[in-house]
């Protein structure tokens, strides 16, 4: 895996996202109440402070948690929530070493149906369905992995030209679209529990 993203908008950061299939994993484990942007830049973060240029499960997965949570706290934190995503960085690290001998990219590699790989990432810690086809679609549309099936169980993520997720963010334009869906999405939520009371 060595290809070009533009998710943390930082060249650094997105070159770490496109050579390290668990840089990616990380980023979206990251990728909740906090900018994209921010999500993404973490992987590279988390190198840095950890003195390495690319990211180790065996190494997170074996770091002592308090340690880690506080590496992730220094500012500026990696996430606003920077103890409880500690936590599910070295359980998805734990997860991947237990069942993939650590190699991030065998969660994907040679696998025959988007099924079967939905499945295998909704099987990783912090990842919901929601999630695991972002993530899906992200594989499909910008990494090359387009098992039979990807799009259809990537759901509406795995549209073309949709601009609902990370999937579709290939540059400072696209970002602004998807940022636009996802800002509608809230105001529609906020609609509907307004009208539901």
């Amino acid at each position: 895996m060595d290809v070009t993203l533009h998710l943390a908008q930082d060249p650094a950061a997105d070159a770490l996202l496109g050579r390290s299939p668990l840089a990616a994993l990380v980023g979206m484990l990251l990728d909740q109440q906090v900018p994209m942007e921010w999500a993404f830049k973490g992987p590279q973060t988390i190198a840095g402070r950890l003195g390495t240029a690319d990211l180790d499960a065996h190494e997170i997965a074996a770091m002592d948690p308090e340690a880690f949570a506080a590496l992730l706290s220094e500012k500026p934190a990696v996430h606003r929530y920077p103890g409880s995503m500690a936590k599910r960085v070295q359980q998805l690290c734990q997860y991947l070493v237990g069942h993939y001998d650590g190699d991030a990219e065998a969660v994907w590699r040679g696998v025959s149906d988007g099924a079967e790989l939905l499945k295998r990432l909704q099987a990783l810690p912090g990842f919901g369905k929601q999630k695991a086809q972002i993530f899906l679609a992200l594989l499909g549309k910008q990494l090359g992995v387009t098992p039979e099936g990807w799009r259809e169980a990537a759901g509406t993520y795995g549209e073309q030209h949709s601009f609902r997720s990370v999937a579709d963010i290939t540059g400072p334009e696209s970002l602004a679209k998807v940022r636009a869906h996802k800002q509608e999405m809230k105001a529609a939520a906020k609609a509907a529990k307004a009208t539901a009371r």
